[in-house]
């Protein structure tokens, strides 16, 4: 682990990462990008707007205690960040992305040159977000088990853990049975599919260290996709995902995991930011505007920590 000494998360000494690996919503989002194509003014103020959300984490750093702090965060944008982190000296986790942004189906960053990108940083997590769903297109479901798979394996060859971030969004049918209620979905339907996609994902040979999940409504369920991930003897653990879920909800979500083994931890990005790096870049970027953007990514940090220790 950077600057970890071989540390690994456990339930009771927990990782909480905060994500910015955003990368076409962050500038669409927030400077007005069209296209994923930003000019030099945008993507300058896209690195600037990344140093600021780390700032507010190191800031944050001599609050945490037990667990750890991480970081989820893009070369494109972030590279300045990585830099920090690895250089920095500090007891903090990297974790980088590989995926192309802004896609439907996994597509890697970099194409054939993705793992090179990997042994260049040597982060403690390479990370993939997915979106499947057991009745999405099975033709296009088997060519991302493979691409998944084929990642998988390099990763495990290159002895970098994999952090698969798993979004299971809902198919018009699956919305309907929920009466096209987003809290019935996620409390009624998408358990039991969290459950068949990682089984599906582990029979075709993807096997991450951890799974990044959205957060589950009940403690039932959240050891029922616990259970799969950890199926025949495997040591993959479990933090839950954001999802720019409402503060009560995220916060709800973070209070359940807390009560099962298998989830050691949270990866938190927009919930924690977005606001403040918009009030930061409205004003006119003051040193004022900045000291109090970082004041409000601190304290948001640790105030979803908070729903983990209490």
């Amino acid at each position: 682990m950077t600057g970890t000494s071989g540390w690994q998360p456990r339930h009771d000494d927990p990782l909480f990462i905060l994500a910015m690996d955003h990368r076409e919503s962050f500038g669409k989002t927030l400077f007005d990008v069209k296209g994923d194509d930003p000019d030099q003014g945008q993507a300058a103020a896209m690195r600037s707007a990344k140093q600021l959300i780390y700032e507010g984490l190191q800031k944050a750093l001599p609050s945490v205690t037990p667990g750890r702090i991480g970081v989820l965060v893009d070369e494109r944008y972030g590279q300045g960040v990585i830099d920090a982190v690895k250089s920095g000296g500090q007891p903090m986790v990297l974790a980088i992305p590989i995926e192309a942004s802004g896609h439907e189906w996994f597509t890697l960053e970099w194409g054939d040159q993705w793992l090179e990108h990997v042994n260049a940083v040597r982060p403690d997590y390479a990370k993939v977000l997915i979106h499947d769903n057991p009745d999405f297109d099975a033709a296009r479901r088997e060519q991302q088990f493979s691409s998944l798979a084929h990642v998988s394996h390099g990763l495990r060859e290159a002895g970098v853990p994999l952090l698969c971030e798993l979004l299971v969004p809902g198919t018009d049918t699956q919305i309907d049975q929920a009466g096209h209620d987003t809290r019935a979905y996620d409390r009624d339907i998408r358990p039991g599919l969290v459950v068949r996609v990682i089984a599906d994902n582990q029979a075709h040979g993807v096997e991450p260290a951890l799974w990044k999940v959205e957060g589950l409504e009940t403690v039932e369920a959240a050891r029922q996709v616990a259970g799969q991930a950890k199926a025949g003897g495997r040591a993959a653990d479990l933090i839950v995902l954001g999802r720019d879920a409402p503060a009560e909800q995220l916060g709800h979500w973070l209070e359940v995991a807390s009560q099962v083994d298998a989830f050691v931890g949270f990866a938190i990005g927009r919930s924690i930011w977005e606001d403040a790096v918009r009030e930061y870049e409205e004003p006119g970027q003051t040193e004022g505007a900045r000291a109090r953007a970082r004041d409000t990514i601190a304290d948001r940090y640790l105030g979803f920590i908070s729903h983990w220790t209490s």
